[in-house]
């Protein structure tokens, strides 16, 4: 199947290209690795641009969310859509008897996968937030492709696609107000972007050079996925809410490990990196966190620092596997940007992946680099200038930090 070729026929004969959908062989991994993974990425990396690197502003007024806080948004969003889209894959073939149709887990999944194409693809004018309204009206379009892919995928009566659209869009609406729940639990107090080791299968080149994304195991995890599957369809028959949540979690850890995602390294082991003194500062409070509870792999370690004048937080965090889209995005925002009072720059050097950012009077500065085992420093001072915060970066052990392993996927 050619991607691109897929996405045209999909948007622009949609009823014939069901037709041919239907009758395609298809497993979960190919359905994932193939065609999703790849389109989901484009909401998530062009919305963290959009919002955290252009930003958006009116009447002299610029407004963008936090680098890290921007970083953090896109992965926890890409991994809730690859679920998202099987629970609406669930939800299409648990409805099916109810208007005359067949039951057909693949077949609903190339349904919501399929159909998702209008959506993921309008995500491209989230790069410009002003265009961000266009991308909804792209995302209203995927609801007419469930309507034609209704009859043909799931065999439903035509009369009855529309009753049964209208019952999946609404469920689909509260899965969505669900999923927003979900990502706000995940979304740790600090920021997250980490990398993989291995062997990459997907290259994409930028301004920047080329970033590389970390496929290797999709196939298993896709398996895995599979199997949770069965657990929640077994769940649903017995109507056992503990047996259920047991096997939504199973999903969630098949969706973070079709994105290559592995154990994040010890949050202990972060906190170790963290000094006592930074300069003439010395450190004030730390906090260290696991997210592995939350199903995510990630961890984290800070430590504020401050001599009663200067104040300065140090930030170490990982996130496994997982960091391969954090990183291809930086790769797709290198450059510069400069203006009267501000100035900031993503550059790469030595294999390391640098982004600065700073006030010209001196009153705030932040400086982050992704080293290369995709672990990240950030250090923010206030009442700094960059030239000192990126001083103080050169006492952090950043040689100990990058020499650290992660265990493999569970």
């Amino acid at each position: 199947m050619d991607l691109v070729q897929r996405v045209k026929s999909i948007l622009l004969q949609p009823k014939d290209t069901w037709v041919t959908i239907e009758a395609e062989p298809a497993d979960t991994a190919g359905l994932y690795t193939r065609y999703f993974m790849l389109l989901a990425a484009i909401p998530a990396v062009c919305g963290f641009i959009g919002m955290s690197i252009i930003g958006m502003g009116a009447f002299g007024v610029s407004i963008r969310v936090p680098f890290l806080s921007g970083l953090a948004s896109m992965v926890v969003s890409y991994v809730l859509s690859l679920v998202g889209v099987f629970v609406l894959a669930l939800i299409v073939n648990a409805l099916a008897p109810t208007f005359g149709g067949q039951k057909d887990q693949i077949q609903a999944l190339k349904l919501a996968v399929y159909a998702s194409t209008a959506a993921l693809v309008g995500g491209i004018f989230s790069l410009l937030p002003a265009l961000a309204m266009l991308g909804l009206l792209a995302a209203l379009y995927s609801i007419y492709l469930i309507y034609c892919g209704l009859p043909v995928l799931m065999k439903n009566p035509p009369e009855k696609s529309l009753a049964y659209t209208a019952v999946v869009l609404a469920a689909a609406i509260v899965m969505g107000i669900i999923m927003g729940a979900v990502s706000s639990i995940f979304m740790p107090r600090g920021g997250m972007l980490m990398g993989s080791a291995g062997e990459p299968a997907i290259s994409v080149t930028t301004p920047g050079g080329k970033v590389s994304i970390n496929t290797a195991g999709l196939e298993a995890a896709g398996k895995k996925m599979e199997e949770a599957a069965r657990q929640m369809e077994k769940a649903q028959k017995s109507n056992d809410p503990n047996a259920m949540a047991a096997a939504t979690g199973q999903a969630v850890t098949a969706a973070v490990g079709m994105m290559g995602g592995g154990q994040a390294v010890a949050a202990q082991s972060l906190k170790a990196a963290l000094p006592e003194q930074l300069g003439d500062m010395a450190r004030t409070g730390f906090d260290v966190q696991d997210g592995a509870a939350l199903g995510l792999p990630t961890s984290q370690a800070s430590a504020q620092f401050s001599n009663g004048e200067k104040e300065v937080r140090l930030e170490i965090t990982d996130m496994g596997g997982m960091g391969q889209m954090a990183i291809l995005a930086m790769g797709m925002a290198q450059g510069e940007k400069e203006d009267r009072e501000h100035a900031e720059k993503t550059w790469q050097e030595d294999g390391r992946t640098l982004h600065q950012s700073y006030r010209k009077d001196g009153s705030q500065a932040e400086f982050k680099m992704v080293l290369k085992n995709g672990i990240m420093v950030s250090i923010e001072g206030d009442n700094m200038d960059i030239k000192a915060v990126r001083g103080l970066l050169s006492e952090v052990n950043l040689s100990a930090l990058e020499a650290l392993q992660r265990k493999g996927k569970s």
